[in-house]
């Protein structure tokens, strides 16, 4: 059974790279998840991935459904999920084409489903929501690569579907680094089921407080010129991971979560 997941987009699957070995589409407590999950290999590595918004972009950030993923994956025997996703920048020194793996991130979310436990009271503790070992693995694969990366950086995760005003995102720029979409609930649904989570955040634009005003366009543009070093990224790091040298796990059995 697969022990990493990824979970990203359309432009992340690549069959070039991928070799799938079979599809899974299971039931869970919470639904389905958003699509088929694939099941294949990596550079040799066994995967498990998951388009999250699904293969059609059926679901928006609003409604995708976050813990039918997460469990889903968990249930597949999944440890690790690595998480591809494009941002904006918050900081000008965070520049488009730039990776970001993010240690923090800001909620700012307004009505997802965040939690498993629904009917007993669990306080989780999330002060570090990212996994060190994951990030460092992929942060040390960055820089043998030479590309321009970023370690560390606040995540401020909004509902969207639609993009800040040029209010808010002068606000946001107070708190955060970088400003997307899916992160949240999707990180502390799979800290609550003791899988580690790592994200792998290329920036596209400068959101609307820089100098150009941010669209769908420009996003699809610029991931898309960025997409062969993330999958580059992919390959050499995925094998990497060998070992859990973290405490994810630690917090979830520590509340009771699993």
């Amino acid at each position: 059974m697969p022990k990493i997941a990824i979970v990203g987009g359309t432009g992340i699957y690549n069959p070039d790279s991928f070799e799938t070995i079979k599809t899974v589409f299971p039931d869970t407590p919470f639904g389905k998840p958003s699509d088929e999950i694939m099941i294949g290999k990596i550079a040799g590595v066994e995967i498990a991935f998951l388009f999250r918004h699904g293969r059609s972009h059926q679901h928006p950030p609003s409604s995708v459904p976050y813990k039918a993923n997460m469990w889903a994956l968990k249930e597949l025997g999944c440890e690790y999920i690595i998480s591809a996703c494009a941002v904006g920048s918050l900081k000008l020194e965070y520049a488009p084409g730039d990776l970001v793996i993010p240690d923090q991130f800001i909620d700012f979310t307004k009505k997802r489903e965040y939690t498993y436990f629904d009917k007993k009271t669990v306080h989780i503790s999330m002060p570090d929501p990212f996994c060190n070992y994951l990030n460092k693995i992929f942060a040390d694969t960055a820089k043998g690569m030479g590309i321009k990366y970023h370690v560390g950086g606040a995540y401020v995760c909004i509902e969207g579907p639609r993009f800040s005003t040029r209010a808010e995102s002068n606000m946001f720029r107070q708190f955060g680094d970088i400003i997307g979409m899916t992160v949240v609930p999707e990180c502390q649904l799979a800290r609550e089921l003791g899988m580690c989570y790592c994200s792998l955040a290329t920036i596209t634009d400068y959101d609307v407080w820089h100098n150009e005003d941010v669209s769908i366009e420009i996003v699809i543009r610029t991931m898309n010129e960025c997409l062969a070093k993330v999958l580059k990224l992919l390959e050499l790091g995925l094998p990497k991971i060998d070992r859990k040298d973290c405490t994810c796990i630690d917090a979830a059995k520590g509340c009771g979560a699993i």
